[in-house]
């Protein structure tokens, strides 16, 4: 029996809420777009970013949303090589979470609405890349909480939806998983409060990430 735990980045595993956000408030003035209420930006976290804009610019077009993605990651590019992106430090006690489900004998994977290098550049800063076994990105599936992340986390890892477990802050997350199939743990350190993860489909509601580990062996 292969048992997959599959962790939401930002939100779950790191806090990148300062970078994101500067990114889409320069993303929407070049658009000549009001800046957007950096409350109503975390909430997007987690969706691919045509979605999100979509989800910040209710009515707006197809081209506006392209236009503001494209602007996003040019600004994020400029903010990573001339030094003002913002560290995303890891939330606390997830190292040793991490540890103690790979000592546990839990294969583990990322699924994320970040890009493939996003994600890479975090994992490798904070020597994380061999922990996970499959990782999954917004570059290759569609938006959560369409679950083809989680499909394709499990083929890679050679685990079935009962046997696998979806870790995040956000509803998208929750969501995904239930439409997988999977298991959904929703942890309240990110962007989402509890009950909107429990209305997602949270099966339970992880607090600390130091107890994660135990509740992973719940049932």
């Amino acid at each position: 029996m292969t048992r997959l735990a599959v962790f939401d980045c930002d939100g779950t595993l790191a806090d990148g809420q300062a970078n994101i956000c500067l990114a889409m408030a320069l993303a929407f003035a070049d658009a000549g777009l009001s800046e957007p209420d950096p409350r109503d930006v975390r909430r997007i976290v987690g969706l691919s970013l045509p979605q999100a804009v979509a989800a910040l610019v209710p009515g707006s077009t197809t081209a506006l949303h392209e236009t503001v993605a494209e602007g996003y990651k040019r600004h994020f590019r400029a903010m990573r090589s001339d030094g003002r992106l913002a560290e995303e430090p890891l939330f606390p006690g997830i190292v040793d979470a991490l540890t103690a489900l790979l000592d546990g004998g839990w294969r583990l994977g990322v699924a994320t609405g970040k890009s493939d290098r996003g994600l890479s550049l975090l994992l490798i800063h904070h020597r994380l890349t061999q922990h996970f076994v499959t990782l999954q990105t917004a570059d290759r599936h569609p938006s959560k909480p369409h679950p083809a992340m989680l499909f394709a986390a499990m083929a890679e890892a050679g685990a079935r939806a009962e046997e696998t477990v979806m870790i995040g802050d956000t509803g998208f997350d929750m969501a995904m998983a239930v439409a997988a199939d999977a298991r959904a743990i929703g942890v309240t350190w990110g962007y989402h409060g509890p009950d909107e993860l429990v209305a997602a489909g949270a099966a339970r509601l992880c607090d600390d990430a130091a107890t994660l580990p135990a509740l992973l062996e719940q049932p």
